[in-house]
């Protein structure tokens, strides 16, 4: 009836579903998510700065006269 293909993907379905179930009961998870979060936005922060310098440093490049 279970070949050894499909004892393998029961195998790892229950140790898979083990550990789903232990990350959602467990609360080190929304620290992890907190970091992430805090993260994200400083690296959105830091994007949005270096745009803008971007912007103002070719402004200003743009507006040298060599000639």
């Amino acid at each position: 009836m279970f070949t050894t293909t499909n004892q393998t993907i029961v195998f790892l379905r229950v140790l898979l579903g083990g550990r789903i179930d232990r990350a959602r009961r467990s609360e080190r998870g929304a620290s992890a998510v907190e970091w992430v979060l805090i993260s994200a936005l400083l690296i959105g922060v830091a994007i949005a700065v270096g745009a803008i310098i971007l912007n103002k440093l070719t402004g200003k490049a743009n507006d040298l006269d060599l000639g």
